[in-house]
């Protein structure tokens, strides 16, 4: 893997992916590219702890988390909270059908440098720079319009 440290300064991420084994390597890959990651969860519940503890400045969300947890729900009060979703599932017909409560979408499988690449991105793209290109299978939620954005598409 050939990840650059990308991250801006002191940006924080929060993965919340039932799959353990996914989440460590995707969790390695976001520390190597100088991201601050907090501890892995599967769980609605600890996710928004975690959330309400670290205010992370983007969250990584599995659409079906462990048991009968709801990642769609979890972003919809990470939203209320201020914190930005990026939906992190397979399940693409949802995530698109939830494109209110995220501002993209990575369907599974994805690879660690492309969500890398996914979250330099949203971050820049946060934070006002337009600089930076989305990777290929980023879909981006246009909050305007309630589509995705043509260009990231």
């Amino acid at each position: 893997m050939n990840t650059v440290k990308t991250a801006p300064p002191g940006k924080t991420l929060l993965i919340v992916e039932d799959d353990i084994l996914p989440a460590m390597a995707l969790r390695d890959a976001l520390q190597d590219a100088g991201y601050k990651v907090l501890d892995l969860t599967g769980r609605h519940q600890d996710g928004l702890a975690a959330a309400k503890e670290s205010g992370p400045d983007l969250a990584l969300v599995n659409i079906e988390l462990q048991g009968r947890d709801d990642g769609i729900v979890l972003a919809a009060e990470l939203k209320a909270m201020g914190i930005p979703t990026l939906f992190i599932s397979g399940q693409v017909g949802r995530a698109r059908s939830a494109n209110t409560v995220a501002i993209a979408s990575l369907p599974k499988p994805y690879s660690v440098d492309d969500m890398v690449k996914a979250v330099d991105f949203l971050l820049a793209r946060l934070a006002g720079g337009e600089t930076l290109h989305p990777p290929a299978r980023l879909e981006v939620f246009d909050h305007t319009s309630g589509g995705v954005l043509p260009d990231a598409a």
